[in-house]
């Protein structure tokens, strides 16, 4: 897969990128991290990018032309125009089942504004995903971009060394992972659950199963709502409800 990042600063997206999983899954040739530099497609012999926004207001807004042509660059290269996800707080929240569509792609563009955002009319020519990862504002795309990249190379055949790693985590089928335990079997006085010990692969899966339940019912009970439940999950579920009702 090939991604391809229109940024102001595209040391800082490399040297974030280059590491890890997705730095080795790059240097194995499972995918392609491009950034691309959008001061450089600036007219201007300063390389500003930015300008005064019309109306007025505080702060400075990227004008439409250096980020256009940075995208064009791509879109000469690769000979189509593949999605352009634009980074920013007005998209809409990203989740896991986007990062398995964006995965279906060959190619994708992140674009990162920085200042006060990116000029309309180059919106309106190159994005097709309005995405964002919170409710916060940062001071530049990079980081979200960053964080998109990690979420959807994670799907792509090959990255993860362990394939289930990628399948059975947090989120899949909208619920929240189990708790994991590790060597020693005992540690501060608290031990590994027996069942883990047991060898008993139903009866772990049935409790990791049971853990993922409450544990997405304590913390994202919102999740709750897409999730496939067998008809003695939903009673179950329904019976934490009421628990919880009598409390208060």
């Amino acid at each position: 897969m090939n991604f391809y990042i229109l940024t102001l600063f595209p040391e800082m997206v490399m040297h974030g990128l280059n590491t890890s999983i997705i730095g080795r899954a790059s240097a194995a040739g499972l995918l392609h991290l491009e950034a691309v530099d959008i001061r450089a497609y600036s007219a201007n012999k300063h390389h500003k990018v930015d300008d005064y926004p019309y109306g007025g207001g505080a702060g400075m807004l990227m004008q439409a032309q250096p980020v256009y042509d940075a995208w064009q660059s791509v879109v000469s290269k690769i000979g189509k125009k593949p999605r352009c996800v634009y980074v920013t707080p007005q998209g809409r929240t990203f989740r896991q089942e986007d990062a398995k569509a964006f995965a279906e792609e060959s190619d994708l563009i992140l674009l990162c504004g920085h200042y006060e955002g990116i000029d309309e009319r180059a919106l309106e020519e190159i994005a097709t995903d309005y995405i964002s990862i919170g409710d916060y504002v940062l001071t530049g795309g990079e980081l979200p971009a960053m964080v998109l990249v990690d979420a959807i190379s994670r799907m792509v055949p090959g990255v993860l060394t362990n394939q289930e790693s990628g399948s059975a985590e947090s989120f899949e089928g909208s619920l929240l992972e189990y708790p994991q335990y590790s060597r020693p079997e005992e540690w501060h006085g608290k031990k590994v659950p027996d069942v883990l010990l047991s060898g008993h692969h139903k009866n772990i899966a049935a409790w990791r199963r049971e853990q993922s339940l409450q544990r997405t019912f304590e913390r994202r009970p919102d999740l709750l709502e897409k999730a496939e439940l067998s008809e003695y999950e939903k009673q179950w579920l329904e019976e934490k409800k009421m628990a919880g009702h009598e409390k208060q």
